[in-house]
Parts: C-alpha cells; structure tokens; sequence
C-alpha cells in the first residue's frame, strides 16, 4: 500500500486578525483538493477529520484543514458569522494558491460546512467548483426548522450533502423538501443508522458504532460525486 502524504503544518493568514493553524495534506495523484472545515465542537485535529483526510487522499483528494479563531484562541464560543466567512475565504485563497490548477471543493464538517455554504450564498468565492456539506446543521436539537437552510438558494455551484439518519440536527424530512428547488445542484447521500457524529447504528446494534470507519465511506462518496461534475468545474 502507497504510504499516506504527511500532513504538512501551514499558517493561514487571516484578514483584520491573527493567523490560524491548517495542515495541508497532498497525495502525489491528487486530482482534486477540498477545503475542510471543522465543527463547532472541535478543531481540525479532530479524529474523525483525520481520518477522513487520510481517506480522500488514499482516493487521490488533497485536503486542507484549518482552524477557526475561536478554536485558535482557545474558546469554546464559535466566531460569528462575519469572523468564520473571512477564516473560510482565507483558506479556499490558499487551498488556490498551494494546489493550482487542481479543481476546489470546499465545505466542512456541521457548523463548518454552513460557514463555507453561506460564504459561498454571499459572494461566490473564486475557483469553487463544488461544495462538500458534512453532516448540514439544519436546526438546533429539538428545534426542526429550516430557517438555516435559507441561505442555499443564493449558491450556484453543484452541492453534496452527507446526511445521516438518525441525525438529531437535520430532520431529512425537512431537508428533502428545501434541497428540492436547487434541482440538479443538490446531490444527497443518506447514511443509514448514522447520527450527526456518524457513529451508526443498525439493525442487530446494541449500541451505535464508532464514527471512524464511516470516514472510509463518505471519502468514496466525495470521490465518486467529484468524478460526476462537469468538465469545467470538476477541471
């Protein structure tokens, strides 16, 4: 088996603050790079980011993954809006400049997938060929609404959704009906069993699964998605 690309520590540059950790981490086929952003619960170092940017790249995806200030600093608080959009611009600019000529996705993991998607719905950021949504936070636990998926209507680039089934912030019966209207730009991929955290649990499970092993699944499903953009965004 090919040895894993290392991980490589970067400074990303972030505008009107202080710069953030990221780890650029690049297979020697790489046909692709995706900007992945972390959740509000834990940073970039998260295991199972890890293991999904190890799977990408073991499917020819270079990742970028990234921290958000308020994880840099230390706080358990999320940025606000404003401060995660500039953070997500930074790092697609650099995913851009460290990987050119390779097509760009970028998204993330909950909280940062919809930081990503609401950058994208305000000012389409450049060379963007498609967004990857982890786990899409819908509604808070217990609260379904759809009030935070307003914003994808403003975003005209090919979307994946990675949902799982037992999901506590994204009631599918919620989600269909509001990806409805984005048509052929909307792809969702349903995960049986699987909970917001993508731990499963299945017919015959006692108790839900770890997460980790998901990682290899949802890297197959980016990769095969990736493979069906046109030629234009998908280069």
């Amino acid at each position: 088996m090919t040895p894993l690309p290392p991980a490589v520590p970067l400074q990303l540059p972030i505008e009107g603050g202080d710069p953030v950790s990221a780890l650029l981490q690049v297979p020697a086929d790489a046909a692709a790079v995706f900007v992945l952003a972390h959740g509000a619960g834990a940073g970039m170092h998260h295991p199972f980011l890890a293991a999904l940017a190890a799977e990408l790249a073991r499917r020819g995806v270079a990742t970028l993954r990234y921290q958000f200030p308020f994880i840099e600093r230390g706080s358990k608080r999320p940025d606000q809006p404003a401060t995660a959009h500039t953070a997500v611009r930074a790092a697609v600019a650099l995913a851009g400049q460290r990987c050119a000529g390779l097509p760009l996705l970028a998204g993330g993991k909950s909280y940062g997938g919809r930081m990503t998607s609401q950058a994208q719905a305000l000012s389409p950021m450049p060379g963007v060929a498609g967004l990857v949504l982890v786990g899409f936070p819908l509604h808070p636990a217990g609260k379904p609404g759809v009030e935070r998926a307003q914003h994808l209507q403003q975003v005209h680039c090919p979307l994946l959704f990675l949902q799982g089934t037992r999901d506590e912030l994204a009631d599918l019966t919620l989600l269909r009906p509001v990806l409805q209207p984005l048509g052929a730009l909307a792809t969702l991929q349903v995960i049986e069993g699987a909970d917001h955290g993508f731990a499963v649990r299945g017919a015959g499970r006692a108790k839900s699964e770890p997460a980790l092993p998901m990682a290899a699944v949802l890297a197959g499903l980016i990769a095969g998605w990736l493979s069906t953009l046109p030629a234009r965004a998908a280069g």
